[in-house]
């Protein structure tokens, strides 16, 4: 590696089954030779089915994290990934505002795998409001329906239309995952203001994995960090975690 390793700045809940959250993320970061410092939203209890209890950080303390984290390291790129709260979301906008020039990509985690709660009701609006700080947004279908308040978020061409409602909103822009969707193939859809959608396409796994949310944003983030642009970070990212599913 020519250049020097760089640091990054993951904010987000533990997961204490290992299957998502911080831990996927760290593990993730490492398969990309990145260093990761940490701010811990929440504390979970999880099984690979359920949601046992969540614990959230008080804000201050989030933002003491995000602070340590910043002040320590020479980050260069944040992934942000379950926020619980309004006092939450809303601190860490704040944080965001004092360093604009860093590239941060956000995984809206508003359930888990097995259904539980993640966001606590009256949270979606704070939450929009922070997507205008970010560079990057990765809802899947499901996030999207409940992001613009729509029942469902259906076929591809009806999700890019519900993603582009959050770009006229503010949002810089929306990369709609499309591991829900059927067909063939998993087709994800990056969504920018005054440009023409993009896709990413890989083969459809009968595979399954908890936690590939997360892997997907903190790969994105990853090569971000090493200056990568968005359609070449998006790329790299889903062919790793397409040869992750394949290798579970």
């Amino acid at each position: 590696m020519t250049r020097s390793t760089p640091h990054m700045l993951v904010v987000a809940g533990s997961d204490s089954s290992g299957g998502a959250g911080i831990v996927r993320d760290i593990e993730t970061l490492a398969a990309f030779g990145i260093k990761a410092s940490v701010a811990i939203t929440a504390v979970t209890a999880q099984t690979h089915r359920d949601v046992l209890h969540v614990e959230t950080i008080p804000p201050d303390r989030v933002v003491q994290q995000m602070h340590a984290a910043l002040t320590a390291n020479p980050v260069t790129a944040i992934k942000i990934g379950m926020l619980a709260t309004t006092a939450t979301i809303e601190a860490v906008a704040k944080v965001l505002a004092n360093h604009p020039d860093i590239p941060v990509v956000l995984d809206p985690v508003l359930v888990s795998t097995s259904g539980g709660m993640l966001l606590t009701p009256g949270s979606m609006a704070a939450l929009r409001d922070l997507f205008g700080s970010c560079t990057l947004i990765t809802p899947n279908l499901p996030e999207l329906s409940r992001l613009t308040a729509v029942e469902t978020a259906g076929a591809r061409e009806n999700a890019a239309g519900q993603a582009r409602r959050l770009i006229a909103a503010g949002v810089r822009a929306v990369l709609v995952k499309g591991g829900h969707d059927d067909g063939m193939e998993s087709v994800d859809i990056l969504i920018q203001p005054d440009r023409a959608d993009q896709s990413f396409a890989a083969p459809r796994l009968e595979a399954s994995m908890r936690g590939t949310g997360c892997m997907l944003a903190s790969a994105i983030a990853a090569r971000l960090a090493f200056g990568d642009s968005l359609a070449t970070a998006i790329a790299t990212a889903k062919a790793f975690v397409h040869r992750k599913l394949s290798e579970g």
